[in-house]
């Protein structure tokens, strides 16, 4: 009975041996693997010279990472150049993190429309361990614009979106993710106070959208707005941003209510609460 207990209370999807000993279990090749494949998603091709000095390995030990990640289409190199890049592999396994659920599907209709109503780029985040993940965008067509790639990352306390999933998330969920992630300074606008960054939570919530002015690129401004699970907790942000010249905060509040408008729209679409 002891031992079907122990079986219980494992965790599933790992073998017995794996509990408690996450450090031991890493395998260090595919650790750099995918060292190598972040260092890549950062930048628009890089040498294998180069990749070797920012990893920090030798070039023939990133060589043979680089040659079976190609080898299943997860890198790919520019002959002309020798620049290495992150290949289409790579696209098709990531957007399995998009199949987890449809509110990227969803969002496309009422992301075309709010980037047509307010001229400016809209993008759709998640929140993730390391703050805010964008996943997809609608760009404008102006020439001077936002630009969120599929992929890129931002930071919690200092992004539109991610000051809407913040808003809404319990208090104390809060503070927990503040103290692992901390709140460093960008620009001369970013809160980088606790207390201040809570009380602005909370008007965003008597808003019903998230505004940043400049917090986390000088001369960039966006309002954001929460969409919901079945259980009224916040699972993704839609968000409007743009140059502050073109985008006063004027213009923020007028757009706040069409993005809250249209993130309620996908919080509908996907059988979600709306608070």
């Amino acid at each position: 009975m002891a031992d079907a207990a122990a079986v219980i209370r494992r965790q599933r999807g790992r073998p017995k041996a794996a509990e408690d000993k996450t450090e031991q279990n890493t395998v260090q090749s595919l650790d750099r693997a995918i060292g190598l494949l972040k260092l890549l998603a950062e930048a628009p091709g890089m040498t294998l010279s180069e990749l070797a000095a920012a990893s920090d390995q030798a070039a023939a030990t990133v060589y043979r990472a680089l040659v079976t990640l190609q080898g299943h289409g997860i890198v790919e190199i520019e002959e002309p150049g020798q620049l290495w890049h992150v290949g289409p592999g790579a696209f098709r396994i990531g957007s399995a993190f998009l199949r987890r659920s449809d509110v990227a599907e969803r969002a496309r209709g009422p992301m075309a429309e709010l980037m047509q109503a307010t001229g400016e780029t809209v993008a759709l985040a998640v929140e993730t361990e390391a703050g805010v993940l964008y996943v997809a965008q609608v760009e404008t067509r102006q020439p001077i614009r936002a630009f969120f790639p599929p992929g890129a990352q931002g930071p919690l306390h200092a992004s539109a979106a991610g000051k809407a999933l913040l808003a809404w998330s319990d208090e104390d969920r809060v503070r927990e993710r503040l103290a692992q992630l901390g709140q460093p300074k960008f620009t001369s606008l970013t809160i980088t106070s606790e207390s201040t960054l809570l009380r602005e939570l909370s008007r965003s919530r008597d808003k019903g959208f998230a505004v940043e002015d400049q917090e986390g690129a000088e001369g960039m401004r966006g309002v954001a707005a929460p969409i919901f699970d079945s259980a009224g907790a916040p699972v993704a942000a839609l968000s409007v941003s743009g140059p502050a010249f073109r985008l006063s905060l004027t213009d923020l509040t007028r757009f706040g209510q069409a993005v809250r408008a249209a993130a309620d729209r996908v919080t509908a679409a996907t059988g979600g609460a709306v608070r």
